[in-house]
């Protein structure tokens, strides 16, 4: 069964930091872009970071660049990523995916090849 178990939500307040982790497994790690988006309800998907093992790509939202940094250990096929300086507007359910093109990420309505649960995050003002 493919498994992506996203953990390290919980509640900051603003400028704190956290750390996201999303162990995989069930599939080939190695031959998909690995990512994070986010959702609240009535809004449409963000996708907020990929990162390719292919070519080394990474990709950001305009709204976290110079903010969070997005990495993969594909000894332990895991990828994590590290928010700093959080904002309220950073609250939502971070989702780990996986998936063979990185244009599900940046695009919009196209379904992953694989997600998990989600974390919450809740950044308080």
């Amino acid at each position: 069964d493919v498994q992506l178990q996203a953990s390290g939500g919980g509640l900051v307040q603003t400028g704190g930091s956290l750390r996201l982790s999303c162990a995989a497994s069930g599939f080939p790690f190695n031959d998909y872009v690995m990512g994070w988006f986010r959702q609240d309800p009535d809004k449409e998907r963000e996708g907020v970071s990929y990162i390719s093992i292919t070519d080394g790509s990474t990709y950001y939202a305009d709204s976290v660049k110079g903010r969070f940094t997005i990495s993969r250990d594909n000894a332990k096929n895991t990828v994590y990523l590290q928010m700093n300086n959080l904002r309220p507007e950073d609250t939502s359910v971070y989702v780990c995916a996986a998936d063979r093109s990185p244009l599900t990420f940046t695009a919009r309505g196209f379904p992953y090849d694989y997600r998990g649960q989600g974390t919450l995050v809740t950044v308080s003002s």
